[in-house]
């Protein structure tokens, strides 16, 4: 994949940041899996890519944080396919599509007040667990 890869509109990882290997696929298949480095690992540094303004890097760094290495570098791997080629073009659009969601912004949290009959069922409850509680306490009778 000698082409950059189009995350949105705004964003493209030149192809010299993605690093992708292949190694012989696991499970079966017969001869051919075998034989045949089908599985296709990419590697793409989201600290030092020059993709990313910083905004983005960090929106991604946290949005990706718990599949990222310590270095930085996101790994993403497919099997999918017997060919290396469409593992290789799969893998990419994984990775697409994984920063094209991580880079969405958060909508603002517009902040609600509680409705008048909300309130009121809030105090009505207080009231009868109040009741309860006190009836739990020792009876007025003569000893």
């Amino acid at each position: 994949m000698a082409d950059d890869l189009i995350i949105n509109s705004r964003v493209t990882v030149p192809a010299a940041e993605l690093e992708f290997t292949a190694t012989r696929a696991s499970g079966p298949g017969g001869q051919h899996v075998n034989t045949s480095d089908t599985r296709v690992q990419l590697r793409w540094n989201v600290l030092a890519s020059v993709a990313l303004g910083e905004i983005q890097r960090q929106r991604v760094l946290t949005q990706l944080a718990s599949r990222l290495t310590t270095e930085g570098d996101l790994i993403l791997a497919c099997d999918t396919h017997r060919s290396q080629r469409r593992n290789r073009d799969e893998v990419a659009q994984r990775l697409a599509a994984l920063v094209r969601q991580a880079l969405v912004p958060p909508r603002p949290r517009r902040p609600t007040k509680p409705t008048l009959a909300s309130k009121q069922r809030r105090i009505e409850q207080k009231k009868r667990r109040g009741s309860i509680k006190r009836g739990r306490g020792r009876t007025g009778g003569d000893e």
